[in-house]
Order: C-alpha cells, then structure tokens, then sequence
C-alpha cells in the first residue's frame, strides 16, 4: 500500500478527491480553516459556499438523490455543526448517504467549554449512521474512507467526521482507499434464497396482490427500478409508492395506482385494504403509510424486502421478511419467477383489476375548477404539462404544495423527485434545489413551495446568484402556513391560532433583491404564460402564486384511521367527529 506524507487537511481533501467527489457544500470557521487553505490549492474539488450549514446538509442531499452518489458537507465547529443536525436528521430518516465533515477546537481544549466548542459527536449520535471524533492522525485516513462506506453501503445515511484543528494541522502517511477497508460492516446484499422462493410462490398464488415499493427502490439504483417494472410486466399485479418512491415505477403506467397512505389515491389506499398479498419492496411501513396499525391491509399475508434488518417485523408483523438490496433480490425473484414458470388466476386477477377500476372512478383527485381564482392543484397540473418533455428535476418544500405535488405532478424514472419525507422539514427544498442543478447544469430544476415553508432557506438565494443557477421556486402562496391551517380548521374548530402569515415579503422585489427574477400570477388565465416565462428565464426566479387560502388538501386518511375510512373531499367533511382522542394525538 503507496502512503505519501499530509497534513491532516490535506488528508481530507486528497480522500475527497479519491472518493470520487466533486462538489463539496460548506461554510468556513475558524476550526476548519486548515482545510479550507488546503481547498484553496488544489483544483479537482468544487466548493460552493452556502450561506448556512443546514442549507449545505440539504444541498449535498439534493445532490446526492439526484445523482445516487455520497453528499458532501464541510462545517466548523459549535454553531457550524449544530446548524447542520436537522439536515443530518432528515438524511437519516429519509436514508440519504452524505458525508459531514466538522471542525473541532484542538484536542488538548475538548472539555474545556473552549470558543465554538460543542460535543458534536455526543450531539449527533442519534440523527447519524454513524459519527467519528478523530483523535490520531494516523487514523485520519482510514476514518475519511470508511465513511464513505458506511454512508453508501447498507442502508444509506450521513455519516459525520468530527476533526480537531490540531489534527489538520500534524503530518502522517496518507493512503487510498482498499477494497477491505471495514472490516466487520458487511451489509447482506443478497436476499436468502429459500426466502426468496417462499415469496415468489406466495406471490404467484395471489389472488388480490398489490406491490407497494419506496424509496429503497431507489436507493438501489436505476437497475432496481428498471427490475421493479420487469416483475410488474410479468406479473400483471398493480403499484403504488410511498412519497418517497415515486419515479420508481412509472406514474404513466397503467399498472400504478398512485401515491399510497395518509393523502394517497382512493385506488391505492383501498387495494391495499382488501389485498390478500402484499409485495413491500424498499418500504418501511411508517405511519403515514399505514395509519391505525391494527387495521392495516387486515386480510392480507406479507413479504416485505428491505437491507436494514432492523425495519423488518418493526412496526409491521410480515410473513416472510427478506434482508438484501432491492436490486438484488428484485433480480432473485424474477429468476425465480422464471424457473417457477408459474400460472397466475387469470380470472381472479381481472376481477381484482375490475374492483380497482371502481375505485378509479371515485377520481379522488379531482377538484373544484375557477375561472377567477388559482386553484393549487390547477397550477401543479400546469406546471406539469407546460414542463413535459424537459429534462426535470422536481424538489418540494413541506405541506400542503408538498402534498399537491405529490398527487398531480407525475415522475416516470426514478431520482427526479426529492422531498423531505421522514422529518418533514420546512426549508429543505431550495437548497435541496440548488444541489439538484449544480448536479445536472442543464436541467430544469424547480422548487415546488409554500410561502412559509421558502423562508426558511431564502438566503440559498443569494448561492443561486452567486453560482448561475437558474432555479426556479415556484410557490404556492395562499397566505397561511397551509397544513398546519388545515388541522386547525378540522381538529380545532377553526380556530387559526399563529398560522396565517401576516406580513409576508413582496416575493417579486426578494427575488430582484438578490439579483435573481421575480414573477407574480393570480389568475387562472395568465397561469400558462406566466410558466412559460419562468422556464425560459435563465436565471434564479422566484415565482409568486397566489392561490385559493381556504382549499384543502383531499384525499386524506384521518389520524388513527384505516385505509378504507378515507375522506375524498371537502363535502364529505366533519374529521373533528371522525378521529378520536388518540387519533389527534399522531397528527
């Protein structure tokens, strides 16, 4: 093994560079300083200055979803680290392989309540994969290649290296990365194959199958997608998603049902009531999937495949439980499927499409068209037919535009689609947007908001301008913090109790404030142009449109309901005597 004489942060930037790594999201401070001189030597590695540590996290994450490769982050100590635990958190919840990088002040100072000192690894313990503190230069190398391992292998996550100044500043031998460079983390990638055959006769047998896939599909990769829809062709069997999984399976297919769980299709939420097998590919059975647990998908047996073996049998009892990597067992089963040669119950399975129809014809998307006011899901719908045939790229911010975009924009491949599933983090998508296009220059990349959720993040603004990006943040503004008003108007008998945003910016002069384009549209009839414009402008836009305040966002499960008490619209509507006590409680 070749080892040559670095500093410490030299060290950090050379594995960067052997890791494949050409974006690094960061923000300088005094205890990373060492590094970011070492940066200024060399030009392989592209640092893009944000103007906060969460809007790094969540740029390397955005670049990382749309890439499928490890995000990078750069932060100093104290503030610089503990800015960037909410982009960790919701990485780990949503199983985003990133690197973190964070200063420390000197190891002889750690204790000592030294300036920007903070216990990052003791903070971080519980919102990574796993986290270091960096105490040897001589481990310094082998640490940085493990976690790039650690977060791309198994089930994806951040992985945080904490490194003292002094520790940047000592010299030792650098080596590259091996192939054994962990010695005990082996993630099973392949699934048991008894297993495997169990579930791929269950399945065949299946009378009302239905395949629910996440985003573990695409964690694994365009093969894993790719595999998903051969076993869909073979079989005939219909496909929902979770939020995370959509652009898996394409929404253009025939065989989909649409998004599943709390604000999912009429069709996918009732087949997956009265389904007798359920196929969970990459999915992790959260409770916006599943609602009241004990009355979920109750006639049915389960498979579930997932690579962390902790989520099997976690939250959800299963049949048969298969610990790989959705690609390999995908390609397990067909294998399977093949020698099996089996004989699918043509009959059953058209009766079972023919009770999927009915459902179809609920059309629990549908909504109230106006000729006067923007209607939310009307300026999602055209959004996404003035964008078709482009090359885009979709992030959301979360709530109710979140929701609306899930349900009326439509993904067709995989890595298209980014949005803060798990911690549901307001914020997220601007700088999530702005990893996106830094990843693919030439693509159109917009940022689906709520007006409150896009001030969080706004000063990613000013990293848009700098860096040429022609983001596009497209709001929908409706003057209230807009899940959050919903609830309180179904739960809390209207009482709007701090959720109405009374004093809101011009969104227009914002955008020229920081040297981008601003646009504003409140009627339907100017919607399209309005669009149009945004596209074909080349710069950062932001887009203000003012849409109907009091719409809600329909279908919805309530809390602590099953997936066959859906409520299909506004008409329908008194939850605040449909959920109980205990149902409020998981809103």
């Amino acid at each position: 093994m070749s080892t040559k004489q670095m500093t410490g942060a030299e060290m950090v930037v050379q594995a960067l560079i052997d890791q494949g790594v050409d974006t690094l999201f960061g923000y300088p401070g005094g205890a990373v300083l060492p590094i970011y001189d070492a940066i200024f030597h060399q030009d392989k590695l592209r640092h893009i200055l944000v103007r906060h540590e969460q809007g790094a996290v969540h740029a390397a994450e955005g670049y990382a979803r749309s890439t499928g490769k490890v995000g990078c982050v750069l932060v100093t100590s104290g503030p610089g680290a503990t800015n960037a635990v909410t982009g960790l958190t919701d990485a780990l919840m949503d199983s985003i392989p990133l690197v973190c990088i964070t200063g420390q002040v000197p190891t002889h100072l750690i204790g000592s309540d030294a300036f920007q000192e903070a216990d990052t690894v003791g903070i971080t313990r519980h919102c990574t994969k796993h986290n270091y503190l960096v105490k040897r230069i001589e481990d310094l190398p082998r640490i940085l290649h493990e976690a790039f391992l650690i977060a791309s292998s198994g089930r994806p996550g951040p992985v945080l290296v904490d490194i003292p100044k002094d520790i940047q500043f000592k010299a030792g031998e650098y080596y590259k990365p091996t192939e054994n460079v962990h010695k005990t983390y082996r993630p099973r990638i392949e699934g048991d194959p008894d297993k495997v055959a169990a579930a791929v006769a269950l399945i065949a047998g299946a009378k009302k199958p239905v395949f629910y896939t996440g985003g573990g599909v695409i964690n694994a990769g365009p093969r894993a997608s790719a595999l998903l829809r051969e076993l869909a062709k073979v079989t005939g069997y219909p496909v929902t998603s979770t939020l995370m999984g959509l652009g898996a399976f394409p929404a253009a297919d025939p065989q989909w049902l649409g998004m599943l769980g709390m604000h999912g299709t009429y069709e996918a939420n009732m087949a997956m009531h009265d389904c007798d097998v359920l196929i969970n590919i990459g999915a992790r059975f959260d409770d916006r999937i599943t609602g009241r647990i004990d009355a979920f998908s109750p006639h049915s047996r389960r498979i579930h495949v997932d690579i962390d073996p902790s989520s099997i049998n976690k939250n959800v009892k299963v049949d048969i439980g298969i610990v790989g990597d959705c690609a390999h067992v995908l390609e397990q089963m067909l294998a399977a499927w093949r020698a099996l040669k089996p004989t699918v119950d043509k009959a059953a399975l058209k009766s079972w499409w023919g009770e999927i129809d009915g459902w179809r014809q609920r059309k629990s998307l549908a909504f109230g068209a106006s000729d006067t006011i923007i209607k939310p899901q009307y300026a999602i719908e055209r959004l996404y037919q003035l964008t078709r045939g482009r090359d885009v790229y979709i992030t959301t911010e979360v709530g109710q535009h979140q929701m609306w975009a899930a349900q009326h924009f439509h993904f067709d491949e995989p890595n298209r689609w980014m949005t803060s599933g798990g911690l549901g983090t307001m914020g997220y998508g601007f700088p999530a947007a702005v990893g996106v296009q830094l990843a693919h220059p030439d693509a159109l990349v917009i940022d689906i908001a709520g007006e409150a959720s896009i001030q969080m993040m706004l000063q990613e603004m000013s990293t848009a301008v700098q860096y040429r990006l022609p983001v596009k943040i497209f709001i929908l503004n409706n003057e209230y913090m807009g899940m959050v008003r919903q609830w309180q108007e179904l739960l809390h008998g209207g009482r709007y109790s701090e959720s109405y945003s009374a004093a809101l910016p011009d969104f227009v002069k914002l955008a020229e404030a920081y040297g981008g384009v601003g646009l504003r549209c409140s009627r339907p009839g100017d919607l399209d142009a309005a669009i149009m414009e945004m596209i074909d402008t080349p710069h950062p836009v932001i887009f203000d449109c003012h849409v109907d305040k009091s719409e809600n966002c329909f279908p919805m499960i309530p809390s602590g309901k099953a997936h066959n008490e859906m409520i299909l619209g506004d008409a329908a509507v008194d939850i605040g005597s449909v959920i109980d006590a205990r149902g409020k409680q998981l809103v």
